[in-house]
């Protein structure tokens, strides 16, 4: 589990493709290195990959052909910067929301409109998933636990805080990048179940 807290970020330093298969390594912040092992979960924009293997800062991760065709993660190159999270412990402070890094779909960023006081960035999600997608509800954005803006047809914003901007790579972020997605697990329960219960009851 993750918090969408995101710890930092960290460089894709090396990529080894194979046939639908893919192995990159990242250079960690030397916060998150104590304590790691191979096995261990840490989110990547928000996506839950598996240490294989760790020299000094260096820490590698495989990419299954579902993880590069789901995410934006087969688009990154050597010199990329992704947002970085270790797995929550028990007893850990939930400062944003309850995430499982997995990501469901990707959104396209539409527009970044920045003024003194506030950066906006408006994203356009596939049809199927807006109905999980609410005014003041959390969202997963590249693995940041974030609270939902407006919402119009099947676009949405967020506003973002100059810490967010500094801590993440959500900052560096144009119109036409391609996002990972997490919806609120509870926001889709809630959403399914009420789906379902009225489909009964038409029945």
């Amino acid at each position: 589990m993750f918090t969408g807290i995101v710890q930092g970020t960290a460089e894709v330093v090396q990529i080894d493709e194979r046939e639908k298969f893919r192995t990159h390594v990242v250079r960690l912040p030397e916060a998150l290195l104590p304590g790691l092992a191979p096995g261990a979960s840490v989110a990547h924009n928000g996506c839950c990959l598996t240490v294989v293997k760790i020299d000094g800062d260096s820490v590698s991760f495989d990419l299954m052909q579902e993880t590069l065709k789901v995410t934006n993660l087969g688009e990154l190159k050597v010199g990329g910067v992704v947002n970085v999270e270790r797995a929550a412990r028990f007893g850990d402070e939930i400062g944003g929301h309850a995430m499982s890094g997995h990501i469901l779909t990707t959104a396209e960023v539409t527009k970044v409109i920045e003024s003194p006081n506030n950066h906006q960035i408006w994203f356009r999600l596939p049809q199927q998933w807006m109905k999980y997608v609410f005014t003041k509800g959390y969202i997963g954005i590249d693995g940041i636990s974030l609270t939902i803006g407006d919402v119009e047809g099947n676009e949405f914003n967020v506003n973002l805080i100059p810490e967010t901007l500094q801590r993440t790579n959500i900052g560096t972020r144009k119109t036409g990048d391609r996002i990972n997605i997490e919806i609120d697990p509870q926001t889709q329960a809630i959403v399914d179940t009420v789906e379902r219960v009225m489909g009964e009851r038409e029945n």
